[in-house]
């Protein structure tokens, strides 16, 4: 047995053993570095690689020698290609070569109706051509075309990413469990995100608060579909990071959020998915409500009190996130290790925890890469 094949079983054992409510031999460490950071970090044009992706694995591969971690590190969810074919306009490469997410309204406040008698007709025949200029044509088989072209450039993108991913995985002895097998967004989220843009449900949470409800209730049984993953993969998860609840005063959150957040979850798990939320912002005054959710679920949380997650949430869900990462900017090497140290006391007894940062590096400036090394090793 070759060396990086027993690394290999070693982290699955950790990985498995964590899943499986034992403690670990160590605390699991997980490293997510986006392309765009690992671009930046090898020295590459950001706008260059992201559609070059012959020198992908050249770049995945020097992120793998510096920064330590027991699953492969380098992801990417968006490649400009695929947004590009399909005249996106909720997806767009800015001029520094990051593709952002502008302000997007796919759903008109009068459209609500349509939605809610038929929300997959809706979706397709109004919100999809105002998203995607190259659908918005009443010649359908120019739409196929740009469709096909769209699913085309998506396959040819995550193939070649996960050709990469197998390789660099045998390469450094990563654990070979598939860390995220499937996503999809709370169903309040995604009439935000792609709906009716955060001005819009700002407005609609006072003043049509029913349609709302009934919008995100009709949405729920499509996130639960978005959410299965493509093939069954033992210890895989389903990746919901949840952007709005933060913003809600808790009545609307109550009654507009959490119900259909709840439904999507307990959906997944009775397929047999374990859902990976990412708690984004401060989610402390929900977490009674997490309590809830199906045992083991996983919760990186970004901001918050982690003494008072672990008491509550520890023994029955799986926890991470909660070390800033702005201290690795702003703090000397001893001051980001010791906070890991602190964090680890916090988090690691009884085990349901592994290691990572509150939330991920998107350029290489934004750390100081030296104590990134560190607080890894």
């Amino acid at each position: 047995m070759s060396d990086m094949t027993a690394l290999t079983q070693e982290r699955d054992k950790l990985l498995v053993d964590l899943y499986e409510g034992r403690i670990p031999k160590r605390v699991p460490i997980v490293n997510l570095l986006p392309l765009e950071f690992a671009i930046q970090y090898a020295g590459k044009d950001l706008k260059e690689v992201q559609w070059n992706n012959t020198i992908l694995e050249e770049i995945a591969d020097k992120v793998c020698q510096d920064f330590p971690s027991d699953i492969m590190p380098l992801f990417n969810i968006r490649y400009p290609s695929i947004y590009k074919v399909l005249g996106a306009r909720n997806f767009v490469m800015g001029s520094n070569g990051f593709i952002q997410h502008p302000e997007v309204e796919g759903l008109d406040v009068a459209d609500y109706d349509a939605l809610i008698a038929s929300p997959y007709d809706c979706i397709v025949e109004k919100v999809l051509p105002k998203l995607y200029a190259e659908l918005d044509t009443g010649d359908s088989m120019k739409k196929a075309f740009a469709l096909a072209k769209g699913f085309k450039a998506f396959n040819d993108e995550f193939a070649n990413q996960a050709i990469i991913a197998a390789k660099l995985t045998a390469k450094y002895g990563y654990s070979s469990i598939p860390f995220n097998t499937g996503f999809c967004e709370a169903p309040f989220d995604f009439l935000s995100d792609q709906l009716r843009g955060f001005k819009g449900i700002a407005f609609d949470v006072r003043r049509i608060p029913d349609k709302v409800q009934a919008a995100v209730e009709v949405l729920t049984p499509l996130m639960i579909k978005m959410g299965m993953p493509p093939l069954s993969v033992p210890y895989g998860a389903t990746f919901i990071p949840l952007h709005l609840a933060p913003y809600l005063r808790t009545k609307d959150f109550e009654k507009l959020y959490w119900p259909s957040f709840k439904k999507l979850i307990e959906g997944l798990k009775e397929a047999g998915v374990t859902a990976f939320i990412f708690a984004e912002q401060d989610w402390m005054r929900y977490l009674d409500y997490l309590i809830e959710l199906p045992e083991n679920t996983r919760i990186w949380f970004e901001y918050g009190d982690p003494k008072l997650a672990k008491a509550k949430l520890g023994k029955r869900h799986i926890l991470t996130g909660f070390y800033p990462l702005s201290l690795l900017k702003t703090g000397t090497k001893m001051e980001c290790i010791d906070k890991a140290k602190e964090l680890i006391d916090i988090m690691a007894p009884g085990g349901k925890y592994f290691f990572s940062f509150d939330k991920i590096p998107v350029t290489a400036d934004s750390v100081n890469l030296e104590n990134f090394r560190a607080v890894s090793e």
